[in-house]
């Protein structure tokens, strides 16, 4: 199954906008399409689980404990973190890279620092 993206409440959306401008055939649902804004990251992560979607975020300090407690349970799709240093062009890139280069199943249970 191709890769799915879910955006964070705090991911920056010109990713996202940016992402599937350069591949329209991207599947990456912002949190306002998902109704995140001023969720909890474990129901985000549910949230993400049920619609098959990876999480795309620059929540580094809080969603890793999070995810780990969240798979110990359940299986996830995922979670992607792009550190807020990282240019939208560069998170951009290393998004379509992985969305090109693999598939959901490759994903599961897995947290991916991008840049990879």
């Amino acid at each position: 199954m191709k890769i799915r993206f879910q955006a964070d409440a705090d991911l920056n959306e010109e990713i996202v906008s940016g992402l599937i401008r350069q591949e329209s055939t991207v599947d990456f649902q912002t949190a306002s399409e998902a109704k995140l804004r001023g969720l909890a990251d474990e129901e985000v992560l549910q949230i993400a689980m049920r619609d098959k979607r990876i999480l795309v975020t620059h929540d580094r300090r809080t969603m890793p404990g999070h995810f780990a407690k969240f798979i110990a349970n359940e299986d996830s799709p995922g979670v992607f973190i792009i550190s807020q240093r990282e240019s939208v062009r560069s998170a951009i890139n290393e998004l379509l890279l992985v969305w090109t280069a693999s598939e959901m199943e490759d994903r599961t249970n897995l947290i991916v620092d991008l840049p990879l």
